[in-house]
């Protein structure tokens, strides 16, 4: 099947009938890279010719046969099938001229001009060709001429120079090649009178498509036109490499996907000079465009010769704008090449970037290729290039830079700098392979009596394998620095193990100069202590939460690839601060990032804070999924004492689903001893309790509980964003019928002058309702669902919608409790959302509780704002856009449209410019209710 190539099919086929009509001969010069298609249009043309009633003699040309005299004229007539007699006479007549050219002193290439047997051999081959057109056109089609011996090509000229009474049509096949191969030959050939030239460009896009729709019936048009789009971009256009690209889709992906188009790839490049081949190996090296000087230089040849080759490489398809046209090229050549081949190219490619003044990573890749270090220059290139990877986010790399750094001659400082920064570029791949390298860098540390940057350098790591005793020396070490240029870094790395494990605070913190939440502000600490600082702000209650500071530090950083490691403390700091809508509109966009591909670490601890914040919202699907990826980004025995952090949040899904079995499974998995003295142990300790209250454990419930809240008031981070142990223990009092102990957790947990958020708040507050007389308890619940519903929490908001619900049944007013069953269960439905169990409801002793079960639900009063949407129409009515309201009150611009649907509708607005009148005349018949209410609570 001839794709786009018919114009020069039918040029081919009018030559032929003109020269059959006006008994003329013609020579016909067809052009076009390898792989254009020069030898399926000669075949394709022979076949035509042959059935219009020509003759077709047919030759080839070969790089293996160019010292053969007279091969392509042999293949011409042996193709020609003569009588015996012809045969015999023409066997004769080339044995003769093959003995003669053999014989020659020298054995020239171009015959001897003059001698009597080449004349007889010339005026033999042509009346013999005369003779066989006698019957029918002649048509001598030889493919590759520029592979064709030089005494053949003679004889063809011969031919061509006496055609004008003859009916021969002569069709030359040629590749565009480094260098005319017979320059004479060519120049009196395109000086014939008779001749015509046709040049066979590259396939469109459209081309390629009618020849994937070929080989894949019955597909769309739009996946066909996806599939050539993709071909021709690979391809360049050229047919070899097409065909090949369409053989492996339509043979499938099997043990030896990809080797057509390796094999296509070499045999556009073995067809071709070595020079060209040279280049294409040069440019695979380099992987990058290229100038002609630098590729002169790389390959020790004028920086001239190179440009002919770039052009025959563009040419063919495999290069665009002087560099390889795709990776599969890059590969196919890379494989192909000898290793010795290879390492001696990338070494010649590393010096002369390193001249050219090329970036410190990329002469960097070209010398872990070549492992060479001879030169003094490699290992200050090296470590440049290592820091620059981590600060790009490419820890591999980094990790691959540094190993070649350990097998040079350095100084002690500077093994000691490298296995620094080696440690944390492979605790971000696994933090199991740093193991050797710690140890190495500790003991580093402890040589130098912890006074050192090592030390410094060791402290993350140590304090991840529960190392603490190691860590407190190490920052304990670097105490007379402390206002010196390793300043920053250790107030840091002291706040950091205080943070961990706060046990150790008083051992590491000054407390006259220990960083609160007012060195958070932009410029004003490193980026480090900045991130530890605002997780301090966040864990100690005393200093003031100021989410603030948090977000603006990920608004900051967030598109830093190298900066995902700090920006775990933020995430962490709105976590525990009670955003856990903010945290999962953060998560996500950090595990976008490209850079998380190559920190899995960073990553699967990234996917843990994630999950629990889904949890915390009631995306149990979405939290349990990202749990369990982040257990795979980093194996469970490479947590350390973390590892209580997705365990907790594994616990915590499986608990609220209801599904005991996977909670106790996961229990049962081993957690470190350390993992008890940090805080993502307490938040073990809470998920853990509240597993024992629900599977009916009480006792065990309690002492979990109980050991949960007595660390956290010894470390003073008495905060229920980070685990709410009051509220816990207050429903499992409440189970008990201990109504007066769960009212004394709860009031102590509301009465906290901090660290308390909207959630707990609204959580405290449905618990608390339940031992409260009927006229407070609808109050508590009504404030308790619009802050629930304000801060995303889907579970305990249906909670409290049921609670509402059976509130209004036991008050004899149904038909209010049907809307809010209604409205709890299609939140549960929309959501996903597990139903909530319901516990026997303690009847007041003068109620009388109706026996049918309460089916429907639905919201408070019909033309009552919540606080929530309250506040969302004040900034509203102020002229704030949806995106400025989300920022202030950190909510979703969603839910920002949410809020502001319901408020038209209660308030009867159309316009947003309404707002401001309607809702001044909203307020003031509320005004007084509302002081009232917040004196009753």
């Amino acid at each position: 099947m001839l794709v786009q190539r018919e114009e020069q099919l039918t040029g081919l086929q009018e030559a032929f009938r003109a020269c059959h009509k006006q008994e003329r001969g013609h020579v016909v010069l067809v052009t076009g890279t390898v792989g254009s298609g020069k030898t399926q249009l000669l075949e394709a043309f022979g076949h035509w010719a042959a059935g219009a009633g020509g003759r077709v003699l047919r030759a080839a040309g070969s790089a293996a046969e160019k010292g053969l005299p007279l091969g392509v004229i042999g293949q011409l007539f042996h193709s020609a099938l003569l009588e015996p007699e012809a045969a015999a006479r023409i066997d004769e007549l080339l044995r003769g001229a093959f003995d003669g050219l053999s014989e020659a002193p020298g054995r020239p290439e171009e015959p001897p001009a003059g001698s009597a047997y080449w004349a007889m051999l010339l005026h033999g081959v042509y009346t013999s060709l005369v003779d066989l057109a006698d019957d029918a056109p002649l048509v001598i089609a030889v493919d590759d001429v520029h592979h064709t011996d030089a005494a053949s090509l003679q004889c063809l000229l011969y031919v061509t120079r006496r055609l004008r009474r003859a009916r021969i049509m002569i069709v030359l096949a040629e590749a565009s090649m480094l260098r005319p191969a017979h320059p004479l030959f060519r120049a009196e050939l395109l000086s014939q009178p008779y001749l015509s030239r046709f040049t066979l460009p590259p396939l469109t896009a459209d081309a390629i498509a009618c020849l994937v729709d070929r080989d894949a019936g019955g597909e769309t048009e739009t996946v066909t036109r996806e599939a050539a789009d993709r071909f021709h971009s690979i391809t360049g256009g050229n047919p070899l490499l097409a065909r090949a690209l369409i053989d492996e889709r339509a043979g499938g992906r099997g043990p030896a996907a990809g080797d057509a188009f390796d094999q296509a790839v070499l045999r556009c490049l073995y067809r071709h000079e070595p020079g060209v081949r040279r280049v294409a190996q040069a440019l695979a090296v380099l992987n990058r465009g290229v100038s002609a000087e630098l590729l002169g230089q790389l390959l020790d040849v004028p920086p001239d010769s190179t440009a002919p080759a770039m052009w025959v490489l563009r040419g063919v398809g495999l290069t665009e704008s002087d560099q390889l046209r795709h990776p599969r090229i890059l590969h196919s050549i890379l494989t192909d090449m000898p290793a010795e081949e290879r390492r001696r190219l990338h070494q010649r490619a590393a010096e002369v970037l390193h001249e050219h003044g090329a970036e410190a990573g990329e002469v960097a890749q070209h010398l872990v290729a070549t492992a060479w270090m001879d030169a003094p220059w490699v290992v200050p290139v090296l470590q440049e290039a290592a820091d620059n990877a981590l600060s790009a986010g490419r820890p591999d790399m980094a990790a691959a830079f540094l190993r070649l750094v350990a097998r040079a001659e350095v100084t002690p400082d500077q093994r000691i700098e490298a296995t620094a920064m080696l440690v944390s570029a492979r605790w971000q791949i696994n933090p199991l392979s740093v193991n050797g390298h710690l140890g190495e860098l500790a003991e580093a540390a402890r040589t130098s009596g912890w006074s050192t940057s090592a030390a410094l350098s060791a402290v993350p790591y140590l304090l991840w394998q529960g190392r603490v005793d190691e860590a407190v020396k190490a920052v304990g070490g670097t105490f007379d620095d402390f206002y010196g240029s390793d300043a920053g870094r250790s107030r840091a790395m002291r706040l950091l193990v205080a943070l961990s494990h706060p046990a150790q605070a008083d051992l590491v913190r000054e407390a006259a100069d220990t960083p609160g939440h007012k060195a958070t502000a932009p410029g004003a600490v490193r980026p480090a202590l900045q991130a530890v600082s605002v997780l301090d702000a966040a864990l100690a209650p005393a200093l003031g939460n100021d989410v603030r500071a948090a977000e603006q530090m990920l608004q900051r950083h967030h598109a830093d690839d190298g900066a995902l490691g700090l920006l775990t403390a933020p995430l962490l700091a709105l976590l525990w601060s009670g955003s856990a809508v903010r945290v999962a509109v953060w998560g996500d966009t950090l595990l976008a990032r490209p850079a998380v591909r190559h920190a899995p670490t960073l990553r699967g601890i990234v996917r843990a804070v994630r999950a629990e914040a889904a949890l915390r919202l009631g995306d149990l699907g979405v939290a349990e999924q990202q749990a369990r990826a982040a257990l795979e980004d980093i194996p469970e025995q490479a947590w350390g004492v973390a590892v209580g952090g997705p365990l907790g949040t594994l616990v915590g899904c499986a608990t609220e689903a209801g599904r005991f079995a996977d909670a106790d499974h996961w229990l049962a998995h081993p957690v470190p001893a350390g993992t008890f003295h940090t805080p993502l142990g307490v938040h073990y300790l809470a998920a853990r309790g509240r597993h024992h209250h629900a599977a009916g454990r009480v006792t065990s419930a309690i002492a979990d509980l109980r050991r949960c809240g007595e660390l956290m008031k010894s470390w003073d981070m008495d905060i229920a964003g980070l685990a709410p142990w009051r509220l816990e223990l207050a429903r499992v009092q409440l189970d008990m019928g201990n109504r007066t102990h769960a009212t004394q957790l709860l009031q102590e947990q509301l009465d906290r002058p901090s660290g308390i958020d909207d959630r707990t708040r609204g959580r405290a507050l449905r618990l608390l309702a339940a031992t409260v007389g009927a006229d407070h308890r609808r109050k508590m619940l009504a404030e308790a669902v619009d802050l629930l519903q304000g801060c995303g929490d889907r579970l305990d908001l249906v909670r409290a919608l049921n609670d509402t619900s059976r509130m209004l049944q036991h008050a004899g007013d149904s038909t209010r409790a049907r809307r809010f069953v209604r409205r709890a269960h299609q939140l549960t439905r929309d959501t996903g959302v597990p139903a909530v169990k319901r516990r026997p409801v303690r009847r007041e002793p003068a109620s009388k509780e109706p026996k049918r079960t309460v089916e429907e639900p639905r919201e408070t009063d019909d033309n009552v704002l919540s606080e929530a949407e309250r506040r969302v129409a004040v900034l509203a009515a102020q002229g704030h856009t949806n995106r400025q309201i989300s920022d202030k009150l950190f909510i979703t611009v969603s839910t920002v449209e949410q809020h502001l649907t319901r408020v038209y509708r209660k308030l009867d607005v159309k316009r947003r410019t309404d707002l401001p009148e309607r809702l001044v005349a909203y307020e003031e018949p509320l005004a007084e209710g509302r002081i009232q209410r917040t004196k009753a609570c």
